[in-house]
């Protein structure tokens, strides 16, 4: 029988096999949802509500929510409060896309299933509009590139995309290809506006206007922001050609 779990840490694995040595296919952070179909001695074996995403993760990363969380963490990093006061601030916090549930609402602090967070990190699900998704991207300014990475500790192209559409609760998978495939409104070059996604065989970036994007690159081992006819001639001339510009919403 499936069972219904959420991540009860700050953030936690997902894994290609039953081990932590194997590839690291994406991060949760606290309150996402996975739907358990097996167990594999201390690992669980699923998928993520969010994007049906299939992997391995620690039991240990995992509890029963009992709670329909209804807050998301709309900053960086959102720190948690012992009390109602604003001199209880913790060393603990919570990432950005984090799901909570608020009990109560006071002036300026909030009151979690995990402790006490302020009103200006958290935004209700039920006000979050599906649009501009590119409000927060300057989060992930200058976040290191890390493969399988959600978080501003590090995150990869496709990762960045999927982070800034969850933001908005907006449907996006996690990896480029299926990223591609998923957004169906095609684009030519000459007609790129801000939010288009342009896409290479493996690599994501997003327009932030006509003529400059923002992508988390490899090479450059983080989120940097370029010129969107320098990244196509570099790629190029690297035997990736561009293979698509879509645009999402």
């Amino acid at each position: 029988m499936n069972k219904i779990l959420s991540c009860k840490n700050t953030k936690s694995i997902l894994y290609k096999k039953p081990n932590i040595k194997s590839e690291r296919l994406k991060e949760m952070v606290f309150g996402e949802i996975f739907i358990k179909l097996k167990e594999h001695k201390t690992f669980c074996y699923g998928f993520t509500q969010y994007d049906k995403y299939y992997g391995y993760i620690k039991k240990n990363c995992l509890s029963i929510n009992p709670k329909k969380n209804n807050f998301l963490v709309y900053s960086a990093k959102a720190y948690l409060y012992k009390s109602n006061n604003l001199k209880s601030k913790t060393k603990k916090f919570l990432y950005f896309n984090s799901i909570v549930y608020i009990l109560s609402i006071r002036k300026k602090l909030s009151q979690s299933n995990i402790g006490w967070i302020k009103n200006t990190d958290l935004r209700s699900l039920k006000n979050i509009k599906k649009r501009n998704f590119l409000e927060n991207i300057k989060i992930f300014k200058k976040t290191k590139y890390l493969w399988g990475g959600n978080t501003i500790d590090g995150i990869d192209c496709s990762g960045l995309v999927q982070e800034l559409m969850k933001n908005k609760l907006i449907k996006c998978p996690r990896d480029s290809k299926d990223q591609e495939v998923f957004f169906k409104r095609s684009v030519m070059r000459k007609k790129v506006k801000k939010g288009d996604l342009l896409f290479w065989k493996g690599h994501v970036a997003i327009a932030v206007n006509n003529k400059e994007c923002v992508h988390a690159y490899g090479p450059a081992k983080k989120v940097v922001k370029v010129k969107i006819n320098s990244l196509i001639s570099k790629l190029t001339k690297k035997s990736l050609n561009l293979s698509s510009i879509k645009r999402p919403l």
